[in-house]
């Protein structure tokens, strides 16, 4: 027989763990911080981004483009999930890298955020991140054929460009195409590697850059060479790539890639 002092101790350390359970679900469930405030000209890099991106047709109604928070680095900026040409400064949100909005202020997220947070995770040297349905570059995701530069303004694509495979994870979110969990943005994000550019098969890319204006011009080159990759290899006959020597020599002496973003920048923003 249990005496009645032991079953109050029992019951004392049961209400205990109970509590303890308790308060680290309450601890688990705490938003993170804020990594503090953001310059207004940087915020409205990000909105041009997305802006620029939608009006050279990379972006459609989806898609999305992030930037590393620029005081804290476990923190990204991204907008609330809106088709990009309609982003303002007020549909930016804040997320820790495990993409937890900080405030979300009933914002809806975007779901595929996870890719922004594990790239974010995997790559300090990232500070910019895009991913869109880039539509010439969809069928070198889902063919034999690898993306290889043909035109000078696309000649970081020399390094190779991996292609993921979502369906190659064991997870059960792989069959919708989308990557909606941290472990599918972690896939893609070892797939990725060092690289500025992955294919996402069947789906589109994910292009990066140590600025936004820098990863802006990597996806409107991407889509811009694949077309030009199709055409000439309709043509038929060898195609005379550019070569690793010439795409390391461009990148030591990329011109004024400042050039681009000032023109893309004034035409979004007058819209």
């Amino acid at each position: 027989m249990i005496r009645p002092t032991r079953c109050l101790a029992i019951a004392t350390v049961c209400l205990g763990l109970g509590a303890g359970i308790a308060q680290r679900s309450v601890v688990a469930q705490t938003p993170p911080t804020s990594g503090g405030p953001v310059d207004a000209a940087l915020l409205e890099d990000l909105v041009a981004a997305n802006r620029i991106l939608a009006s050279e047709g990379v972006l459609d109604a989806y898609g999305h483009v992030s930037i590393r928070h620029p005081r804290n680095p476990d923190r990204y900026l991204l907008s609330r999930s809106l088709a990009p040409i309609l982003v303002t400064a007020a549909d930016i949100m804040e997320y820790d890298l495990n993409s937890t909005p900080v405030d979300p202020k009933g914002r809806l997220s975007v779901q595929e955020r996870f890719i922004h947070g594990e790239i974010f995770k995997a790559r300090p040297d990232v500070r910019a991140v895009i991913h869109s349905h880039s539509p010439a570059v969809v069928p070198y995701s889902v063919t034999q054929v690898p993306i290889r530069p043909v035109y000078h303004m696309a000649s970081f694509l020399y390094v190779g460009v991996p292609v993921w495979d979502v369906g190659s994870v064991n997870d059960p979110d792989a069959a919708a195409l989308l990557v909606r969990n941290g472990a599918l943005g972690k896939s893609l994000a070892l797939t990725l590697g060092t690289r500025p550019v992955a294919l996402l098969r069947g789906h589109g890319n994910v292009v990066v850059g140590p600025d936004v204006q820098t990863a802006v011009a990597r996806a409107i080159y991407t889509e811009v060479n694949a077309g030009l990759q199709t055409i000439a290899i309709g043509l038929g006959g060898p195609v005379s790539y550019i070569s690793a020597e010439e795409g390391a020599a461009r990148d030591k002496n990329p011109g004024d890639p400042g050039r681009g973003w000032e023109l893309w920048k004034k035409k979004a923003l007058e819209k």
